[in-house]
């Protein structure tokens, strides 16, 4: 089985590269393909991988307000782009999506059956690439994620929530928001989850693969610390008090109907972040 991996140098790319070592696995970067343009993409049907993960995205979600036609570019189509090629060429497209698809609006976690309904450009963006996934291509994985935290950190964000907070903690009195709910995940489990569902060839659809259950990010953040045994003071805020350009979801908390179906289940957050950790070389 050929497997190409779209943005391979990325937070999750880099694990997926990872998990997927035993199998014929071909990196493709930013410098390699630009899905934005579809004679770029032209090099996956030279490549004729069996499956295509696709992880490119513009997803600075402030920026993305103010850069609409990227956003759109990159998010959806590209995601097209992708499509049409794996449509072509009889590939499975895996089409990382997020969190941000959904409006907040719900009190209990969104399911893969909830309709989407973003309030951001991002998420807009996004669900308009799972679109042109689900209409481009009939062998397609439309899998969402949140809250990303892995070994490579997310290329453009310097890192991720995690790196920012020990970073942070040595600098300053911290004040983290308390009334944003999501379900963090950590980005090896989420490739693992991933290649289970290929190996066991699972039915095409969408996916929710986050670490459980949810929690806020001053939930979060003191739960890093707690790990690490760091005597740090963390203040509560409202996202209120914080200033965002893109409005966010105050409820983005994902869980899945299907894989308990699978016998499948993520596991808790809280074992996530301890490994995290391990593996970065904190503890």
């Amino acid at each position: 089985m050929k497997i190409t991996i779209i943005g391979a140098n990325g937070q999750l790319g880099t694990d997926l590269m990872e998990i997927f070592s035993s199998y014929n696995t071909i990196p493709l970067t930013h410098s390699q393909i630009e899905i934005t343009q579809f004679e770029s993409c032209l090099i996956l049907k030279d490549i004729k991988p069996d499956i295509i993960i696709n992880t490119a995205a513009f997803h600075k979600v402030d920026a993305c307000e103010d850069n609409v036609l990227k956003s759109f570019l990159v998010n959806a189509i590209g995601a097209k782009n992708v499509a049409k090629i794996c449509e072509d060429i009889k590939a499975i497209n895996i089409y990382i999506s997020t969190d941000y698809v959904f409006d907040g609006e719900k009190k209990t976690p969104y399911k893969e059956s909830d309709e989407p309904n973003p309030i951001n450009v991002y998420g807009i963006s996004k669900y308009a690439g799972e679109l042109f996934t689900k209409n481009y291509c009939s062998q397609y994985y439309i899998i969402r994620v949140a809250s990303l935290f892995g070994k490579a950190g997310a290329s453009g964000k310097g890192g991720n929530f995690v790196e920012t907070m020990i970073k942070k903690a040595k600098e300053q009195e911290l004040k983290v928001i308390n009334d944003i709910i999501m379900t963090p995940t950590y980005t090896k489990d989420c490739a693992q989850m991933i290649k289970i569902i290929l190996e066991k060839e699972l039915p095409y659809g969408i996916y929710h693969l986050t670490n459980q259950p949810a929690c806020s990010w001053f939930d979060f953040a003191v739960e890093i610390f707690k790990i690490l045994k760091m005597n740090v003071s963390i203040t509560p805020i409202t996202s209120d008090e914080f200033v965002f350009k893109a409005n966010r979801p105050k409820n983005s908390a994902l869980i899945s109907e299907k894989l308990p179906i699978y016998n499948l289940k993520m596991r808790l957050w809280k074992n996530a972040l301890k490994d995290y950790l391990k593996e970065k070389g904190y503890l």
